[in-house]
């Protein structure tokens, strides 16, 4: 099945295509971004920064997100030190256990730095 596609009209002098970022980054700023993308790039992490923005509290004990994800202490230990080193989470030792938090203001960031014609 075909579909035809409007054609849009664009004010005179307009670039036919918006820009992909916000605006122009600088090398520390697209290096930042890089790492909470690669971070995000797991399907693991992704999955571990949910389980802890849906908790009760909006953290979660390290204890309390082996089982769901199905993987080791060690394991889901390193995705989360990924996570934290890519400034998506902050982890926070009570006694034996860690303890995490999503840092929704990173998340802010890396979206907004992909919608175009916004200020970052």
């Amino acid at each position: 099945m075909t579909i035809i596609l409007p054609l849009l009209a664009t004010e005179a002098g307009a670039a036919c295509c918006s820009p992909v970022t916000g605006g122009v980054l600088s090398a520390e700023e697209a290096e930042q971004l890089a790492r909470t993308f690669k971070a995000l790039g797991d399907p693991t992490r992704i999955r571990l920064l949910s389980l802890i923005a849906a908790s009760e509290d909006g953290e979660a004990c390290i204890c309390d997100l082996t089982e769901p994800v199905g993987l080791s202490q060690p394991t889901v230990s390193h995705h989360m030190k990924q996570l934290v080193d890519a400034g998506l989470a902050m982890r926070e030792q009570r006694g034996r256990w860690a303890y995490f938090r999503v840092l929704d203001d990173a998340l802010d960031r890396a979206a907004q730095a992909l919608r175009p014609g916004l200020p970052g």
